[in-house]
């Protein structure tokens, strides 16, 4: 049954591989070779670090084991220690190994996802340094990033608009993404569930509005990817594993507002989105990476993967239609294949090439590979998925 199955994959897997990175100076190690040879030397990202704060937190809360609050708090140390900004506020984009200061650029994405792993520590521990640190981290956001109605990207240590490089690709240098509003949304959610702050739902109802009138394209029938400054998109490009991870996040945070109204407008959107992807990206029971000006990158990278099976699995349960379980069911049965290492202390291969053998050149490890998406996964699973499926 996939509940077990996800049961199974985290608590003998992910868990334990993550929980064996346990860093004594602090944190823990933020490079792991695809040969699973640990780099203690690596610098460690504020991303990385946030979403092992933030997967062990909601791991706590799922299984309720003494180690995994521990692990919890462990990442909860390090980040107000040696990622946070007692003098302009703010977390840095990454530090050296023993805690020091290293890459001092303030991106929203990062203030973003510290902000996440804060709220879902703060909702199992009730921390109040950790609600402290929360509640100005949303300030800062709110004041430093906020633009108008929009969101800018990057900034210096001093919070001087800097250039984004860290959230662009594939030949474009953005002045708005995409994906860092979504997960400035995501990580007002967290808060929101933990806290029902009045002003983050409305921030939360300003970013829906933001999905919905500005990155939605309703004749390409995709999310928009990278923009200028007034919102016009830099390339033709559909991102196939983020228009299925916003299909169910934006849903999820949606969920908590109580605005019908609203609910009803994004799902027209969120719909087509995942149809979209199961349609065009799916090939078998592997999901493309991207279409670029119309030429699919056949890779297949983990995150995706595990995204597709959380759009898939909210689907089902919105429509009960079962070509969405049938889809679940496929990527995650290709994941456990091909994507678990099994060799001995393994976790997830980063991607596999169209053949579907382990690209070797990818870590297992480092800066922007964590537990977050396919820890996600398990617990998404387990929470959403009946004990018969």
């Amino acid at each position: 049954m996939l509940k077990e199955e996800a049961m199974w994959e985290m608590a003998l897997r992910i868990v334990p591989f993550w929980l064996s990175l346990h860093d004594e100076r602090g944190g823990f190690y933020g490079y792991v070779g695809h040969d699973l040879r640990v780099d203690a030397e690596a610098e460690k990202g504020c991303i990385l670090n946030s979403r092992i704060l933030w997967f062990f937190s909601e791991a706590y809360r799922e299984l309720g084991r003494d180690t995994l609050l521990m692990a919890a708090q462990h990442a909860y140390t390090f980040l107000a220690r040696a990622f946070w900004d007692e003098e302009q506020g703010g977390v840095y984009w990454s530090v050296h190994a023993d805690g020091t200061p290293a890459d001092t650029t303030k991106h929203t994405y990062a203030q973003a996802f510290a902000l996440y792993g804060l709220a879902a520590f703060y909702g199992i521990s009730h921390d109040e340094g950790a609600r402290r640190r929360m509640y100005d981290l949303f300030d800062l956001v709110e004041t430093k990033c906020r633009e108008g109605m929009d969101y800018g990207e990057a900034y210096d240590r001093h919070w001087r608009r800097a250039g984004n490089e860290k959230l662009s690709e594939n030949g474009v240098e953005a002045a708005r993404t995409m994906n860092t509003l979504l997960h400035i949304f995501e990580a007002y959610a967290q808060m929101y569930e933990a806290t029902k702050e009045p002003r983050v739902g409305e921030a939360m109802r300003s970013i829906l509005d933001t999905f919905l009138t500005k990155i939605y394209n309703p004749a390409r029938r995709r999310l928009e990817v990278f923009f200028d400054a007034d919102w016009h998109s830099l390339i033709d490009l559909h991102s196939y594993g983020h228009d299925i991870e916003a299909s169910w996040l934006l849903e999820w945070g949606c969920e908590m507002l109580g605005d019908e109204e609203l609910k009803k407008r994004l799902e027209e959107m969120t719909s087509v989105l995942t149809e979209e992807v199961l349609q065009k990206a799916l090939h078998g029971d592997v999901v493309w990476n991207e279409c670029e000006k119309g030429v699919d990158d056949k890779t297949q990278v983990w995150w995706v993967q595990a995204e597709a099976v959380n759009g898939f699995l909210n689907r089902w349960q919105k429509t009960g239609e079962e070509k969405y379980l049938n889809a679940a069911k496929a990527v995650w049965g290709h994941i456990r294949h091909a994507f678990c290492d099994c060799r001995a202390g393994g976790e997830w291969f980063w991607s596999l090439d169209e053949h579907g053998a382990p690209i070797p050149e990818k870590p297992i490890v480092e800066p922007w590979k964590c537990p977050y998406h396919n820890g996600r996964t398990c617990l998404e699973m387990i929470r959403r998925l009946p004990e018969n499926v």
